[in-house]
């Protein structure tokens, strides 16, 4: 059998929701919605470590690469990290991609390589950074 006509369009006459849809909350508002930024922007401090040396140099992960060194910020409690809050900027360290990747968890860490040195070493990396970023006057002496 053959179909003489279209199939009836459904509308919302047909499915009784016309007060729905004529309601405020559901018409669309005339200015599109802005795209939410997952990235806070770029402070002078994280831009100051483009092209400076790696300064956590984890053994048997560094790259040694400055074209891959980002500021790389604090995971412990103690300097105010949160769920959902990263640590301020001033207890960073210089890292490179790979020993960044380590000290976030991304990578696992070396054999022998304890998460106590890790952190110990991490600690002397935030002092160093934290000594270039005086040197640069980006940071105040306390």
């Amino acid at each position: 059998m053959k179909r003489s006509a279209k199939p009836m369009r459904r509308t919302a006459m047909s499915r009784g929701l016309t007060g729905v849809l004529s309601s405020p909350s559901f018409q669309r508002s005339k200015q599109p919605k802005r795209i939410k930024t997952r990235h806070k922007p770029l402070t002078k401090i994280r831009a100051s470590a483009r092209d400076q040396e790696c300064t956590l140099r984890f053994p048997g992960v560094c790259n040694y690469r400055i074209d891959t060194t980002v500021l790389c910020h604090s995971n412990l409690l103690e300097d105010g990290k949160g769920y959902g809050i990263k640590a301020a900027d001033e207890k960073g360290a210089y890292g490179c991609c790979r020993c960044h990747d380590v000290l976030d968890g991304r990578a696992r860490r070396p054999e022998g390589f304890s998460y106590d040195s890790m952190i110990s070493l991490f600690k002397e990396a935030v002092a160093s950074t934290r000594a270039k970023l005086l040197r640069l006057g980006l940071l105040m002496d306390d």
